[in-house]
């Protein structure tokens, strides 16, 4: 057993002061202010250290869209169809891309993996921990979504083709068909009726039946719209992914309340979708309590740059709390892994980032990343 103490803790929930942190193994068993250390323990003391539970972006493309690979390292959007729910992006998973070490060096312990936002459809997406080489033994939870896409992306990449949607009209269109279908496959299903399997409406009917969630990259606030009156139509389970223009519909979405990811909120304006991209998003959402994750939606951002965005959110107004929770509590929660990842409490795993002092600092560095109770990044 491991005891860290003295240290300054966020929970995930709060901060407390002089804390002591108890692993054995993988797990935390105990954390507080008046914790009695076992003799055999091994004590580390962290006084004038700051300790947060591992980050956690839930955004990524992180091992499906390698970097300094070219387009050998581009194996995040299946662009054969517009629809393509039968693919995994487990199955285009790199551990050896070089952003899992970046992503341990900068804190950051969890990430959710998915395709690209190319087509209507773009299949599952799974959640993994940072740190391994065989990307089965990385797994956290898979599936942990299905992909779709709304507005410019499929519309410019399948549009042109001429044999997909060319308007929004279309990809809605496009995206009800499919659901429609995976629908009726889980019909029969259920009725023992199905005589030829289809994979991809085997993986989308967990969408119907709400065992994961449809995952929507959404930027205008038409797309945002959209798709709250398709999960309406078919009563699924989404999150918003980006959600650039929310904060053009703020009462909407309180009273239509959905998981939302933010980002990638420091990118460039490099597309119509993003013209009213802004950092008062996120100051807006905070303002009228609405749940939000942030993201780099790596490689767009770099996954090292996962905390610069925190820290450009507040200081454009967003709260150090609030800010915080978007990349540990509220992270786990958007994927759906609060029960494993994401606070510093009794039963989840032992994923802790050591500071030289505040994240919000300048001059704050990591010094220690621990995934499931094991230092895998230390400058000790």
């Amino acid at each position: 057993m491991k005891a860290y103490v003295n240290a300054r803790v966020w929970t995930g929930e709060q901060y407390i002061e002089k804390t002591t942190i108890l692993v054995n193994q993988t797990e935390i068993v105990e954390i507080g202010e008046d914790i009695s250390v076992p003799s055999d323990a091994e004590v580390i003391d962290l006084e004038g250290k700051f300790v947060t539970p591992g980050l956690i972006d839930v955004h990524t493309h992180l091992g499906v869209h390698s970097e300094g690979l070219g387009n050998a390292g581009h194996d995040f959007n299946e662009t054969s169809e517009a629809s393509t729910p039968y693919i995994r992006s487990l199955d285009g998973l790199n551990p050896q891309d070089n952003g899992f070490a970046e992503a341990i060096k900068h804190g950051v312990t969890t990430v959710q993996v998915l395709p690209g936002s190319a087509n209507v459809i773009g299949g599952e997406i799974v959640a993994v921990k940072t740190v391994g080489t065989v990307a089965d033994q990385m797994v956290i939870k898979s599936p942990s979504g299905m992909k779709a896409a709304l507005g410019e992306n499929p519309k410019r990449i399948h549009g042109s083709k001429g044999k997909a949607a060319v308007t929004r009209m279309g990809v809605a269109g496009l995206l009800r068909q499919e659901l429609m279908r995976a629908e009726d496959y889980n019909e029969s299903l259920i009725n023992k009726t199905v005589h030829t399997r289809d994979l991809g409406m085997e993986q989308l009917a967990k969408v119907i039946r709400k065992e994961i969630p449809l995952r929507v990259h959404a930027h205008r606030a038409d797309d945002i719209v959209t798709i709250i009156r398709i999960k309406k139509e078919f009563d699924i389970d989404i999150t918003i992914e980006h959600c650039t223009e929310g904060h053009l519909l703020i009462d909407f979405l309180v009273e239509n309340p959905v998981p939302i990811a933010v980002g990638p909120t420091m990118s460039a304006k490099s597309k119509q979708e993003l013209a009213n991209k802004a950092w008062d998003t996120m100051v807006l959402f905070e303002e009228n309590n609405i749940p939000f994750a942030i993201t780099t939606d790596h490689p767009v951002i770099t996954i090292d740059h996962l905390l610069t965005t925190v820290k450009t959110a507040v200081n454009h107004g967003l709260s150090e709390e609030t800010a915080l929770r978007a990349i540990t509590s509220q992270a786990a929660i958007h994927i759906g892994l609060e029960d494993k990842v994401g606070s510093l409490k009794p039963g989840l795993d032992a994923d802790l980032v050591i500071w030289t002092e505040s994240p919000f600092n300048l001059m704050a560095k990591v010094e220690q990343t621990i995934i499931k109770g094991e230092t895998v990044y230390s400058q000790v």
